[in-house]
């Protein structure tokens, strides 16, 4: 039902849906039939009732979605490196990574490679979220992002419900043939 259905001010007819507003529109005292007075102080309740529930003050700010320039595709394993002066990988890295992943029947083009230092303020559930890897290999110290658990060099560990290995760099391993021989034989099972 609309209280004060129409209402003239001067010649111009408004709609008024809620008695409480005439306070706004007209300054002068208001008088009521009696009839009016009630759905008045009804509607005036209403209006005025305190909120029972706390509210928040301050602005509630929706959350980012979070995007990753990466190579490779999302799903499978999640290589993690760190290339400051490159956009994902040096190229011989990536022939040598190709080659370790081929020797395990893994595509190239089945895993997602990231480049850390393109997004050093991601942390390890933003990546865990975004990438949904059950695998994690992680290439170098300066590739591990911010959140992750302490992990052991060349020791694959849980994590929640994903396997992690963490290990040497490229750079490390190159120049290394132990640390190649120690990457492949934790990544044959990995």
């Amino acid at each position: 039902m609309k209280l004060f259905n129409y209402f003239w001010l001067k010649f111009v007819k408004v709609d008024i849906e809620n008695p409480v507003a005439l306070h706004f529109i007209m300054q002068d005292d208001l008088f009521f039939l009696d009839e009016d007075r009630k759905a008045y102080a009804e509607a005036e309740i209403i209006v005025n009732k305190p909120d029972t529930e706390a509210t928040p003050t301050e602005p509630v700010l929706e959350a980012k979605a979070v995007e990753f320039a990466f190579m490779g595709k999302k799903g499978g394993m999640l290589i993690l490196v760190h290339y400051p002066a490159l956009e994902f990988i040096h190229d011989a890295h990536l022939t040598a990574l190709e080659n370790i992943l081929k020797r395990k029947e893994i595509a190239i083009n089945d895993v997602a490679i990231l480049n850390m230092a393109k997004h050093s303020d991601a942390n390890f559930e933003a990546l865990t979220n975004y990438f949904g890897a059950k695998k994690i290999l992680l290439l170098g110290k300066q590739a591990l992002p911010i959140g992750i658990a302490t992990l052991q060099l060349n020791t694959p560990q849980q994590l929640a419900d994903r396997t992690a290995l963490f290990s040497f760099s490229f750079d490390e391993m190159m120049d290394s043939p132990d640390n190649k021989k120690a990457f492949w034989e934790q990544m044959k099972n990995f």
